[in-house]
């Protein structure tokens, strides 16, 4: 970005000096409130915002680095940063992080309205992503790559930003940062669980720190919810900060897309549907962003602090190497297969790792084995998060047996037979009730979930399945876990409650044929641990379950 030569050193020639040390106090004035951005601090008056809602379920993009210690997933969605999970998969933080351009007289572009994208794999297993977002007027091109810091609780992002017309000096680029922090944005006149920004300037950076400390919700189960902050900076600090509200006057977008620039600098908002505007110093139109978690302000700042301070190129190479060193450990596919072509096939191969890395992104890293049913969350963008009454939306984020009995197939298939295993040990240790049965979905500490309701056999059924294919027949687990589930499935089947698709009751092909499927498992198990009589108890229901 050129930059106008001061005006002051003109004025000092022709203005009185007292004057122009008057001057000089008011802009310096001017600076400390325009960019510190804490120095003279003011709140912005129009809270709480527009109406926020949950998350988006249809995505572009997921990924999350392969160990347990950085516990943040990022996803994408209409080509920006969509939701951003941490401490835990259940628990987004983030709406969109996107951008705005302007030439600061006659257009502003918003990301998501005034611009077209494509998205690449940066790898073709690992998970990470590439956005190519193209302004509709041709203008510009923005080069975005997305990953999570695997040494910190951070998403990181490498950008390009690319005149197409004219200079660089055309062009000012600036962040939307819209937070939902906690899993909660609030909002609207019911304003349930807002989130409250402020700048924090302790590094020497205009850094937008967001937070929301609430970790009550009607998700009572819920006892691992945490207070939870995110810090956003860039590797060139940012030249201007502010906090505001979704659709206000506050809000950077109004007033970008009326004036074309930051007319108004807030330092805090408290309360309400959060948004925080930073603009991007374009003297250096290549630079990494990174986006922090932690449980308190000064941990998220550093996520983001330490992460900025590691090339992206090298953060790059331990992202993707250890989802490299995971993917040599299962089974690999053959070489070549009869009538296809060898580029078909190669295309085939990295689809199979691509795919069985996204199951293995699905576990939460806090419960070991709780394999959430998506990413996403179907219908979210239709539930209010200005609700008091919904605090907590968990939606697929949650663990159902039925679905995590369909991401087990592929990890026993695949030759992750560990996680395999964690994924049975969660059912039976964490989520199975006293009479044996399974809910019908849980938290990830597999107490009940708020919305789960109706015991469907199939759900009881599965979790024997698995652990009959993995050989997992000791005494403890066979007395314990799977009796208890063979013996609720008997005295209930072959109907009971809703079929699988939870509209209708019924006898279902689909839940029957998983109920004797799980007794058959049952019985085999009972006949290793000496259980002849319930083994053949099991064994004889197999016909009355077909013939009731």
């Amino acid at each position: 970005m050129s930059v106008s030569p001061s005006p002051w050193r003109r004025w000092r020639v022709i203005v009185p000096v007292g004057l122009m040390i008057l001057a000089l106090v008011s802009s310096a004035t001017f600076a400390l409130t325009r960019t510190l951005a804490g120095a003279l601090p003011s709140t912005a008056p129009d809270g709480p915002g527009a109406l926020s809602y949950f998350d988006l379920a249809r995505k572009d993009c997921v990924g999350t680095a392969l160990n347990t210690s950085s516990k943040v997933w990022f996803t994408l969605a209409n080509g920006v940063l969509s939701d951003v999970y941490y401490p835990t998969i259940d628990n987004t933080n983030v709406n969109t992080l996107q951008f705005i351009v302007t030439d600061g007289s006659t257009f502003t572009d918003l990301q998501t309205r005034d611009m077209s994208y494509t998205v690449q794999l940066l790898d073709k297993q690992a998970l990470d992503c590439r956005v190519i977002t193209t302004a509709n007027s041709g203008k510009y091109r923005i080069i975005t790559d997305y990953l999570t810091n695997p040494a910190q609780n951070a998403v990181v992002m490498q950008v390009q930003f690319q005149p197409l017309i004219g200079s660089l000096s055309n062009y000012q680029l600036y962040v939307r940062y819209d937070p939902t922090i906690n899993g909660n944005g609030g909002g609207g006149s019911g304003n349930g669980g807002g989130d409250t920004g402020v700048i924090d300037t302790s590094t020497g950076h205009n850094i937008p720190v967001a937070y929301d400390t609430n970790t009550t919700s009607n998700a009572t189960n819920r006892s691992y919810a945490v207070p939870v902050y995110s810090a956003l900076d860039a590797s060139y600090p940012f030249l201007q900060s502010s906090n505001g509200f979704v659709g206000g006057q506050s809000d950077g977008l109004t007033q970008l897309d009326s004036s074309h620039a930051l007319t108004n600098i807030y330092t805090t908002a408290i309360n309400g549907n959060l948004v925080q505007t930073a603009q991007i110093n374009l003297n250096h139109p290549l630079f990494t962003m990174a986006l922090g978690f932690g449980t308190t302000q000064s941990a998220a700042i550093s996520a983001t602090e330490q992460t900025l301070k590691t090339p992206f190129a090298i953060i790059r190479h331990q992202y993707e190497s250890a989802w490299d060193r995971y993917d040599r450990g299962l089974n690999a596919p053959p070489p070549h297969y009869p009538g296809v072509t060898g580029a078909q096939w190669h295309a085939l191969v990295d689809e199979y790792y691509f795919n069985a890395n996204v199951l293995k992104a699905s576990e939460d890293k806090t419960f070991t084995g709780a394999e959430v049913a998506s990413l996403a969350s179907p219908w979210g963008q239709a539930v209010s998060a200005g609700d008091p009454n919904n605090l907590y939306f968990g939606s697929y984020r949650e663990v159902f047996a039925r679905d995590l009995y369909e991401a087990w197939t592929g990890f026993y298939l695949d030759g992750d037979r560990s996680t395999a295993t964690d994924l049975v040990n969660f059912l039976f240790n964490n989520q199975q009730q006293p009479d044996g049965s399974m809910p019908r979905n849980s938290l990830l500490n597999g107490k009940l979930a708020p919305d789960s309701f109706g015991t469907q056999l199939d759900e009881a059924s599965y979790p024997i399945i698995m652990a009959y294919q993995l050989g997992m027949n000791n005494s403890g687990l066979y007395q314990n876990h799977i009796k208890p589930a063979a013996d609720f499935i008997i005295s209930h089947g072959p109907s009971y409650g809703v079929e699988r698709w939870e509209e209708q009751t019924g006898y279902s092909p689909s839940t029957i044929a998983a109920e004797i499927a799980g007794l058959v498992a049952a019985a085999n198990i009972a006949q290793v641990n000496g259980d002849t009589q319930s083994a053949n108890v099991w064994l004889a229901s197999g016909p009355l379950v077909v013939t009731s």
